[in-house]
C-alpha cells in the first residue's frame, strides 16, 4: 500500500510523529475495528478513529436517535432524531473520511450472534451501556482472543481498561455476575455529564490506536478511573482471578 497525495495530506500531522509515520499510518488503514454501542462513548470513538484513519470500522447498534442522546452523542443532529444511529452515524462518518469503510449492524448483541459479529475485526471496543452486553463481549472476546477495550461512565465518573485475553485479567475477573441482578444505577436514572462520555471515547480511541500501533503502554491490568469533580484520573492496579469462569485455570 502506497499513501496518496491526499492522504499525506489528510493525515500529515500523524505522519510526522516518530511513533507513526507512513508505515504507522498504513498500519491504520489496513485494520478492523469494531464498535459496540454507538451512545456517547461510542460517538466519539468513532469520530476519532474516523478522523485519524482506521480503514475499517463496525457499528453495532439496535436504537433510533433521541432527543435526549444529542447533549452528548455526537455523531447526530436534531434532524436525525427517530433515525436508526448506525445509519445516520455512518452518513456522518463517511463525510468525514472517505478513506474508511464503514459496516453497520442494527441489532442487539446477544450470546447468539456476537461470535459471527465479532469474527472479521481485529480489535473490539466496548461503548455499550449494559451489563448483559459487557459480559457477552468479553467472554467472546477471551473465546475468540481478540483485544477489547473498555469503557464505562455515570453521573461525573469514568472509568477504561484493556482487555489482552491471557495476558491480563478480563472484565469477569473483576466485575461479578452478580451485579447483572441490581442494576439500577444507569445514565438514564441518574444521568452523565455530556463532555465524561466523550472524554472516555477519546479514550478508548487511543488505546484502539495504541495496540494497532503497537506504541506505548496499554491499560492492561490496571483501570483508569476518572472523576470530573475535582479532575482526578487514578490509576488501579487489577488482577486475573485464577477462579474466573472465562479466562481462569
Amino acid at each position: 500500500m502506497k499513501l496518496t497525495r491526499l492522504q499525506k495530506e489528510r493525515y500529515n500531522r500523524q505522519l510526522i510523529l516518530s511513533d507513526v509515520g507512513d508505515k504507522g499510518q498504513k498500519k491504520l488503514l489496513s485494520s478492523k475495528v469494531l464498535i459496540i454501542g454507538c451512545g456517547g462513548l461510542g460517538s466519539s470513538c468513532a469520530y476519532y478513529l474516523t478522523s485519524s484513519g482506521v480503514g475499517n470500522i463496525g457499528l453495532v447498534d439496535l436504537g433510533n436517535v433521541e432527543l435526549n442522546n444529542l447533549q452528548r452523542q455526537i455523531l447526530y443532529s436534531t434532524n436525525d432524531i427517530g433515525k436508526p444511529k448506525v445509519i445516520s452515524a455512518k452518513k456522518k462518518l463517511n463525510k468525514l473520511n472517505p478513506d474508511v469503510k464503514i459496516d453497520i449492524y442494527q441489532l442487539k448483541v446477544t450470546v447468539e450472534n456476537v461470535l459471527k459479529i465479532l469474527k472479521g475485526y481485529d480489535i473490539i471496543v466496548d461503548c455499550s451501556d449494559n451489563l448483559e452486553t459487557r459480559f457477552i463481549v468479553n467472554d467472546a472476546c477471551v473465546f475468540l482472543s481478540k483485544p477489547l477495550v473498555h469503557a464505562a461512565v455515570l453521573r461525573f465518573s469514568g472509568q477504561a481498561m484493556t482487555i489482552i485475553p491471557h495476558k491480563g485479567p478480563c472484565y469477569r475477573c473483576i466485575f461479578s455476575t452478580l451485579l447483572l441482578e441490581n442494576e439500577e444505577f444507569s445514565c438514564h436514572t441518574v444521568g452523565i455529564l455530556s463532555t465524561v462520555a466523550g472524554l472516555f471515547g477519546i479514550i478508548q480511541a487511543t488505546e484502539v490506536i495504541k495496540l494497532i500501533l503497537d506504541i506505548g503502554e496499554p491499560l492492561v491490568g490496571k483501570m483508569l478511573v476518572f472523576s470530573a469533580i475535582d479532575m482526578s484520573f487514578k490509576e488501579i492496579k487489577v488482577k486475573k482471578n485464577p477462579c474466573c469462569p472465562v479466562c481462569g485455570k
